[in-house]
C-alpha cells in the first residue's frame, strides 16, 4: 500500500536556532558522549539554524542533492525506498540524535527518501563546511563514523528479520528495537511508549500485509507479550519478547552524535 507524502520545500526558510548548542538536551543525556569545548564552538559555527516540519513532510529525496545536513532534535522521520509502481520499503527509523544526510555528502546523492513520521524539529548545519569535521576533529570524525556503522548495526538486525525470522519474530525484534532507541532518548519508559507509527509503516518495514501484521499482534496481546491500544504501546513481558525474536537487539552504551 503506497502512500503519498507532501513534497519537501527545500526553498522553505530555516529558522534561526532556539536550542542553543550548549543547552542541547543530549548534552545532558547521560546516553549520549558530550562535546569537548574546541568541538562545541565549531558545532556552534556548523550549525545555521533549525528546521520544524509538520509530520508527512520530505525531508530529503532519492536523488537528489541538498546543501545541508540534519540531526533529528524533536520528533521521529523515516527513511524509505520506493519501486516505480508505488510499493515502498521502510527502511529504518530515525529518532532524537539521528543523524539525516551523510550517505548524499559521501556519494553525492541520496539513495532513499526521509520523511517526518511527527511534527519534527531539525538543528540544520552547513553540508560545505563537513570536511572540516574530517580535517580539524578527530573525535567528531569518529562520532560521525559510528553513527554511519550504528546505521549498518540496525541495518544488519532488520536484514536478519526479512531474510530469516517468521512474522511474529519480526513483529517482536522491531518492536524490541525501537522501544529500546526510544527508550535512550526520553520516549519511552516503565515499559510504555507512544507509537507514531502505524500498522502499515510496520508492514512495509517488516515485508508482509496490514492484515497479516494486525492479526499477528492480536497473537502477541493474547499471549500476553504487548498491549497496544494506539497510541500507547506498553511491552508486558520484556524477556517472553526478547524470546520470540531470538535476539536482544543490541544497544550502545555510549551514543555519538553532532
Amino acid at each position: 500500500m503506497a502512500i503519498t507524502v507532501p513534497e519537501f520545500n527545500a526553498s522553505r526558510p530555516i529558522s534561526p536556532a532556539r536550542t542553543a548548542c550548549a543547552n542541547c538536551p543530549f548534552r545532558t543525556n547521560a546516553n549520549f558522549k558530550d562535546f569537548k569545548a574546541d568541538e562545541l564552538r565549531f558545532i556552534e559555527r556548523f550549525k545555521i539554524g533549525e528546521l520544524r516540519l509538520d509530520a508527512g513532510t520530505n525531508i530529503l529525496l532519492e536523488g537528489a542533492r541538498s546543501p545541508h545536513l540534519y540531526t533529528v532534535l524533536r520528533g521521529w522521520a523515516f527513511r524509505h525506498k520506493s519501486l516505480n509502481d508505488g510499493r515502498r520499503q521502510v527502511l529504518n527509523f530515525a529518532l532524537p540524535g539521528d543523524f539525516i544526510g551523510l550517505q548524499m555528502s559521501v556519494l553525492g546523492e541520496m539513495e532513499h527518501t526521509v520523511t517526518s513520521l511527527t511534527d519534527a524539529t531539525l538543528c540544520v548545519f552547513d553540508r560545505e563546511r563537513l570536511w572540516e569535521v574530517f580535517t580539524h576533529y578527530p573525535d567528531l570524525s569518529f562520532a560521525m563514523t559510528w553513527m554511519a556503522s550504528r546505521e549498518e548495526q540496525l541495518l544488519d538486525g532488520n536484514l536478519v528479520s526479512l531474510g530469516q525470522r517468521s512474522a511474529k519474530e519480526r513483529i517482536a525484534y522491531l518492536i524490541l528495537q525501537l522501544f529500546a532507541r526510544a527508550e535512550q532518548v526520553g520516549l519511552a519508559g516503565n515499559q510504555s511508549m507512544e507509537t507514531p507509527f502505524n500498522q502499515v509503516h510496520l508492514a512495509e518495514a517488516l515485508g508482509l500485509t496490514s492484515v497479516h501484521i494486525s492479526r499477528t499482534l492480536k497473537r502477541l496481546e493474547t499471549e500476553g507479550l504487548l498491549a497496544w491500544n494506539r497510541p500507547m504501546l506498553r511491552i508486558l513481558d520484556k524477556e517472553g519478547l526478547e524470546a520470540v525474536a531470538r535476539d536482544k537487539p543490541p544497544v550502545p552504551d555510549l551514543r555519538h552524535f553532532i
